[in-house]
């Protein structure tokens, strides 16, 4: 591809700019906080917005301070038509580190960058202003506007998108690097339901039950306390993400199964509702097919299905599930569907998100995979999520990196890392997507 060479000269000389740019960025524990004047997100956010504006100012691009809520820095003053989105944010750092998740360290070796935020997202943030600046630098000539977009909220909900999309205008094509190569363009619908029901016949005899943390997760342990027991039923599993629960194994199915088979239960409105939903979710399925959700097709594969969460006294429980499912569904019909096979539970739909597809013929998203292409020499292709990205909500939006594949950057978990050979090839691909899809 035309300046290739050059763009990836001009990054190899500014690596070690790159690099102390995104040393301060790690540095600032941008977790959402309390909310604060000029910090809707709290101060640790806010600060990692700063330190990007001022660096995108100093660097003499045009920037916008969208109430502290997002910020940006525009290529140029030409009609914008490319949008390159990521954010600031990050998740808590959680326990098991080696390494000081919040002081960037370089291990030669491995070629591995460690810290908080280096491969989710700030290491992608750093690429993508560099490969503005490679583009201006270089005098590449272009002849739309481009602007690089940076939120702070994206982990808790993307409330800095929803905002930015209310008070400004989005170009008509975006990007995120914020998801995996080569390009994602398909990511399917997401339901969250919660579940509750109460006992008000005397006759419950688990005194206790709780099983999972997160609605987003396979339970990986469960257990329950019936009445007259000293001893509490504890039951073992394995967590894997809810878009991926086949990798895992579900506790709370596994217990529930458990306590309709013991003599336990005695016939009452407790032990209606135990086996309905041990009915409905039977240990192992992962398709919702004893729900009557089951579905797939050729885009984006099948519907998942996970009972995640629950509570549960002598009184009332509470449980949510986690369902992702195809295109060729609606989210309605889903609802409708559950409510039904899950009656007399209460059934709410907490979150009900459309998939998102954008068509991979079109000539934005066969740019995006000639450029991967050209740098890596693999084969582009478009893939198939369950779970959502940045750019769920952006029409005609996808994610363009910036994990690349086989590779486990431990995104969300101890010892996050990205890799300085992929920062600097995120740079080139987004240095060079903005020649072919800007260039004169």
């Amino acid at each position: 591809m035309q300046y290739q060479k050059e763009i990836h000269d001009y990054l190899q000389a500014h690596q070690q700019e790159m690099l102390d740019l995104l040393g301060k960025l790690v540095a600032v524990r941008s977790v959402q906080g309390e909310v604060q004047e000029h910090a809707p997100f709290g101060s640790e956010p806010a600060k990692a917005l700063k330190i990007m504006l001022e660096t995108c100012q100093q660097y003499g691009f045009t920037t916008d301070n969208v109430d502290f809520y997002a910020g940006s820095a525009d290529l140029n003053d030409k009609k914008l038509e490319l949008g390159i989105l990521a954010h600031l944010d990050v998740v808590p750092e959680g326990d098991g580190w080696t390494h000081q998740p919040y002081q960037m360290e370089y291990e030669p070796g491995s070629d591995k960058l460690y810290g908080r935020g280096t491969s989710d997202d700030k290491g992608p943030v750093v690429a993508a202003l560099f490969a503005m600046k490679a583009v201006r630098d270089l005098q590449i000539p272009v002849k739309s506007g481009v602007r690089l977009i940076f939120g702070t909220n994206e982990e808790n909900g993307s409330e800095d998108l929803a905002y930015y999309m209310k008070h400004r205008t989005l170009p008509p094509m975006v990007f995120t690097p914020d998801g995996d190569y080569p390009v994602i363009s398909l990511e399917k619908g997401m339901i969250r339901l919660k579940l509750s029901a109460e006992f008000t016949d005397g006759k419950s005899k688990i005194m206790k039950l709780e099983a999972g943390e997160v609605i987003n997760a396979v339970p990986a342990k469960a257990e329950a306390i019936p009445e007259g027991l000293h001893d509490t039923v504890r039951i073992e599993g394995k967590n894997a993400h809810a878009s991926t629960p086949e990798q895992g194994e579900n506790a709370l199915t596994k217990l529930l199964q458990f306590l309709i088979n013991s003599p336990l239960l005695p016939e009452g409105q407790q032990t209606d509702i135990i086996r309905k939903l041990a009915e409905c979710f039977p240990h192992g399925e992962t398709d919702g097919k004893s729900l009557g959700i089951a579905a797939s097709d050729e885009l984006s594969g099948g519907l998942t299905c996970v009972l995640s969460v629950m509570k549960m006294n002598s009184t009332e429980m509470t449980a949510y599930i986690d369902i992702r499912f195809p295109v060729c569904c609606t989210g309605s019909e889903i609802v409708k569907k559950v409510q039904n096979a899950l009656a007399p539970v209460n059934v709410e739909a907490v979150l009900c998100d459309e998939p998102h597809h954008t068509d991979e013929n079109s000539p934005f998203v066969q740019t995006l995979l000639k450029v991967y292409e050209s740098v890596t020499g693999n084969k582009g292709e478009c893939l198939a999520i369950g779970g959502g990205t940045y750019v769920h909500h952006i029409e005609g939006g996808v994610a363009f990196g910036a994990t690349f594949p086989e590779t486990d950057v431990h995104m969300h978990g101890a010892d996050e890392f990205i890799k300085l050979e992929h920062l600097m090839l995120d740079a080139e691909m987004m240095a060079l997507a903005i020649t072919e899809l800007c260039g004169e």
